[in-house]
This record gives structure tokens, C-alpha cells and sequence, in this order.
């Protein structure tokens, strides 16, 4: 261990009658240290070596619990991932050797602030960073899993042959199992369920810190910007009846409650952050800082990003988003919204502030009923424009994407009509039941129609993405909601992968990157429309055409063929 010179723990916990600080020695041995009230914080000064292991007790009546050991709401590094365990919400139960331990950490030398490598328009390839190596042959074992491996030779060659501009990496921050998972004998595999905001689980970033920034520097040599997915909208916490490991023994103001007292839900996990208590916004706000400052990250997507806007309705105007835009660190980040949740007027598409990317389910949708048969033309033409429907006529704001890990794979909406969810143990009651998707016949046709889907993104004007495995015909066996299938359900199969898809991809990312015009957010008003005999398209043509085509002056040209199920591009 490195030595430091005295060390300032400082936790909030304003309703809390005693706080201490809980030290752990190389035998495990804890030795509290009564911590002074400062205000709505507990401070306690204390000389310890970099690495020490550390955690929190509050005492003070219901809702406290001392004998829950808390973990630092700021910590930046644990000692192990979290593990779920029903004593971790049966009160009286000592927690100390259940909950991992925060660690004293220095932090790295900040890194100067550099300018974007990501730029709106280009592709965003979605990553779980577990599946997308775990069998790779090219990797090695040891690494398989973790965000270093997106270092790896083979897999920047994978990167760049697709013209990849940044990568959104999945939840990287430590989670736990939500509590029906292990009697089922699953895990969660996505990651959407964290405990405290910065703290990089050590199943993925091994390395901590260190390893994050040097996969992101090794990412930006080779001009690929890294996007974060962070989960602001809820904690692993659960509802009353999970478990008891940071915020909820610390400062349950911290979770949004009805006018009775009970939690709100607006996030679908058993609680909600409240962004309308200034900590909540604090910490949030931070955690971004910390991100950029010490990884050098492009930018971040909210998961259910209306709940950071909700105190308690959705406000366009909320204070987190003036915060951000006036902040020195994050004002030329890329913030991206998952712009719905499952709250009141949880739909919210359209709705962020103007320099906020936003991903467009209705993209998704449509073009894919106009590929199963039952969209119209008109429509489609309105998503490749940019979605000026929702975004207005000037600037599109869409990230467009056919699928994501929500949902079916690019294969598997082609492929399956209806979920096959029963490996997840709830009676294929959960994920979405009414996805648009179709069977369409053999192989030969799902790689025509898949053919057909990809080129339509690729030929869409806004920022597009693809979710890692989609461009080589990844499946997950027809399960809508694979979140956890921390197996091969969710590996990505790279052994068996299908090549002409893959490098029918890379030619299509090729001619977008030639067609600079597809990624301005400007909304052009000179496009042509001809229908497929060649004449020029009219107002009644639009619902009833099989398809049309669409030329940008002096640009790309896009030929698109419902019945014979084929798009044909141009130069």
C-alpha cells in the first residue's frame, strides 16, 4: 500500500444521530471511528495508507440500520463486485462480510480537456462489455470480459473495418443482482442495476480507473470517441424489501416518495432517484466530472432519462440540464436520452433540450413495418429525413438505430414473430410483447430483409447505431430480454459469426462515411423523390408505394424496394 497523509472521510447523512466510519485490516478486523457532524455531513479525519478498505454505519431510529455496513455513495473503487444476499435487507442482520468494501483511492492526474473525437452523425456501436469478448478467440482468457479488452488489436480492427465513431459502452459501474435472480440460478447481465454512481465493478474494469483511461486512450488513437451508458434513474436498492447498502442507510431523501410516504416508481426497479433534492443533482453531476476528468470519456447516455428531469413531472426546463450546459467539463460532452421510463407521461421523445441526442424507438418501428409489410412509404421517408415529425424542420437530434439491447437482435426480428423469454424464469410473462417483428421464411430471405433493414440505417440522415454482434447475425434464441443471461444466450459467438453480412457492413459504413451530408443534423429541404418507375412521387403515392427513391443533390442516392426486398445505394 502506498502511504497517504491523513485522510478527510466525509459521508451526508443529514437525519442521522451518529455516524461511523468502519475500517478494515488485512484480517478483515473492523475498528469504527465515531465520525463529527458537519452540517448535513459526517466528517472524521484519519491517518491510513492508499487502499484501505472502508465502509459507514448511521444510527438514529427507523429507517437507520447500524447494523447494515453502507458503502461510500462517492466511493471510486470497491474491493469486490456486489453480491445479492437476503440478509442484506432483514434488519439486525450484520452485513460487514456481505457488502464489498470501498477502497481510499488517489486519484489520477486529471487529464487535460480534449477536444470531442465523436461527432453527432457518425455510427455509435452499442457494447456489453462482458458478452462482446468472452469468446473471442483472439483475446486473451484472462482479459475476456473487461473493458480492456476492447483494447485488443483484433478487436480496434473489428472497430475500424465497421468506420465505428464511438462506442457506448453498457453499465460499467458496479451492480447487484436484482434479489429474484439467484434462486433462479441467474445473474444480471446488463448491468442496469447500480449502487453508487462511480464505482467501476471488478468483474469489467479489473484495473479500475487506470484501465478504463487507457482503453479509452487506446480507443481515441484509433479515432473512436467512448460514450458511457450510466444509470442515474435508480439504485440496486430495490423497494422496501431489498436490500440496505448506501443511500437507503444513509440519506433516504434520496428516493422520490408519494405524498404517503410510499416509493415511487417511475423507473420500473422498486424506487426512483428524486432530482428534486439538490444532492441527488450533486452527486449526478459529479460522477459525469469524474468520468471525463479521470477516463477522458466523449460523453454519456441517460438510461430512462425522463426520471433526471422529474421532480416529480417531466420538465423540459429542469435544473440538472442548466447545470450541465453551464458546466466548464461537461458543456461539450455528448449526452444522449433514453427519452422514456414508466412513469406518469413517461414518453418524452423529442422533449430534451436542443444540443441532447436522443434515441428514436419510433425510427426503430417504423422501418421496420415498412419492411414487414405493414408501414407506408410516407412514413419511412419521414425517418430518414431525420424524424422532422418530432424534431422539427431544422435540426434532427435522433441517434437511429433498427436494435438495441433491448429487445430482439437484428436476426432475431426477422427470424421470430413472438418472444421465447422462458429461459428468464418469469413464464415469458417479461420484455416487450408486442414487438414489431415477422418470420421470414429461410436463411437466404432473413439475410435479405436483414440486408434490407441495416441499409435502410445506414442511408438515414442523424447519428446512427448498431448494437455490437447485429452487423455478423447475432441471436439470442429469441429472447426479447436477455438481461439475465449472463451466458452464451448474450456472448457474442465470434467463432461462427457471418462474414458477408459483416463486411456487406463495413461497405455500407464506407459509403456513409463518403456521404458526409447522411450525418448533418441539418434537415435538407432539396431532396428528390421519384417513384420506382422513375416519376416523380405524389402526394396519394406515399401510403400506397412499395417503395421510392431518394437523391440528394450532388449526394447519395437511395433506391428503396419493398417487394423486391432490396435497397440500392448510390454515389
Amino acid at each position: 500500500m502506498r502511504e497517504a497523509p491523513d485522510h478527510w472521510f466525509r459521508v451526508r447523512s443529514p437525519d442521522a444521530a451518529a455516524v461511523w466510519l468502519c475500517v478494515f485490516d488485512e484480517d478483515d478486523r473492523e475498528n469504527r471511528h465515531l465520525m463529527q457532524q458537519e452540517g448535513d455531513d459526517w466528517v472524521v479525519e484519519l491517518p491510513v495508507p492508499v487502499g484501505t478498505r472502508y465502509g459507514f454505519r448511521a444510527d438514529g431510529g427507523a429507517p437507520f440500520d447500524r447494523s447494515k455496513l453502507l458503502v461510500d455513495p462517492r466511493a471510486a473503487e470497491l474491493d469486490r463486485p456486489f453480491a445479492y444476499d437476503p440478509r442484506l435487507g432483514t434488519r439486525g442482520e450484520d452485513t460487514a462480510a456481505l457488502v464489498p468494501k470501498a477502497l481510499v483511492t488517489l486519484p489520477l492526474p486529471p487529464l487535460a480537456h480534449r477536444p470531442l473525437v465523436f461527432r453527432a452523425g457518425q455510427l455509435i456501436y452499442e457494447i456489453n462489455v462482458r458478452g462482446f469478448t468472452m469468446l473471442h478467440p483472439d483475446v486473451p482468457a484472462t482479459q475476456r470480459g473487461t473493458v480492456a479488452a476492447l483494447a485488443h488489436p483484433s478487436i480496434l480492427a473489428h472497430l475500424t473495418k465497421l468506420g465505428v465513431g464511438a462506442v457506448e459502452l453498457m453499465p460499467i459501474v458496479a451492480w447487484i443482482d436484482e434479489r429474484h435472480l439467484p434462486p433462479l440460478g441467474l445473474g444480471n447481465a446488463w448491468g442496469y442495476n447500480p449502487v453508487v454512481p462511480m464505482a467501476l465493478d471488478p468483474r469489467l474494469c479489473p484495473g479500475g480507473m487506470e484501465e478504463l483511461r487507457a482503453t479509452v486512450n487506446a480507443l481515441r488513437a484509433h479515432g473512436i470517441g467512448t460514450i458511457l451508458d450510466l444509470v442515474f434513474n435508480h439504485t440496486g436498492e430495490s423497494d422496501l424489501h431489498g436490500p440496505t447498502l448506501s443511500f437507503r442507510g444513509l440519506d433516504d431523501r434520496c428516493y422520490a416518495r408519494a405524498p404517503d410516504g410510499t416509493l415511487i416508481n417511475d423507473a420500473g426497479t422498486g424506487n426512483t432517484l428524486d432530482f428534486g433534492y439538490p444532492p441527488v443533482r450533486d452527486l449526478t453531476l459529479d460522477a459525469l466530472r469524474h468520468f471525463v476528468t479521470q477516463a477522458g470519456v466523449d460523453g454519456f447516455r441517460f438510461d430512462l432519462a425522463p426520471v433526471i428531469a422529474r421532480s416529480p413531472g417531466f420538465d423540459p426546463g429542469a435544473p440538472i440540464f442548466a447545470a450541465i450546459a453551464f458546466d466548464p467539463v461537461l458543456a461539450d460532452r455528448i449526452m444522449i436520452a433514453e427519452p422514456w421510463d414508466v412513469g406518469p407521461g413517461g414518453y418524452q421523445l423529442g422533449r430534451f433540450p436542443g444540443d441532447w441526442l436522443e434515441w428514436n424507438d419510433r425510427f426503430r418501428d417504423d422501418v421496420r413495418r415498412f419492411w414487414r409489410g405493414d408501414g407506408s412509404a410516407g412514413t419511412l421517408a419521414t425517418r430518414l429525413v431525420g424524424s422532422t415529425d418530432i424534431f422539427g424542420d431544422d435540426m434532427t437530434r435522433s441517434v437511429n438505430f433498427i436494435a438495441s439491447h433491448d429487445g430482439f437482435t437484428l436476426r432475431d426480428a426477422v427470424t421470430f414473430k413472438e418472444r421465447r423469454n422462458h429461459a428468464n424464469g418469469e413464464d415469458n410473462r417479461d420484455g416487450h410483447h408486442d414487438e414489431v417483428s415477422w418470420n421470414s421464411g429461410d436463411d437466404a430471405a432473413r439475410q435479405r430483409d436483414a440486408k434490407a433493414l441495416l441499409a435502410t440505417l445506414f442511408a438515414a440522415r442523424a447519428t446512427i447505431m448498431l448494437t455490437a454482434g447485429d452487423e455478423f447475425g447475432r441471436t439470442q434464441r429469441g429472447n426479447n430480454n436477455a438481461y439475465a443471461q449472463h451466458n452464451d444466450v448474450t456472448w457474442l459467438d465470434w467463432a461462427s459469426r457471418d462474414r458477408d453480412l459483416e463486411d456487406y457492413v463495413a461497405g455500407l459504413s464506407a459509403w456513409r462515411r463518403r456521404h458526409p451530408e447522411l450525418a448533418d443534423p441539418a434537415i435538407r429541404h432539396d431532396l428528390h423523390w421519384h417513384r420506382l418507375d422513375g416519376g416523380a412521387m405524389q402526394p396519394d403515392d406515399w401510403h400506397e408505394a412499395a417503395g421510392f427513391v431518394m437523391e440528394v443533390p450532388d449526394g447519395a442516392g437511395v433506391r428503396i424496394n419493398r417487394d423486391a426486398r432490396t435497397v440500392d445505394i448510390t454515389d
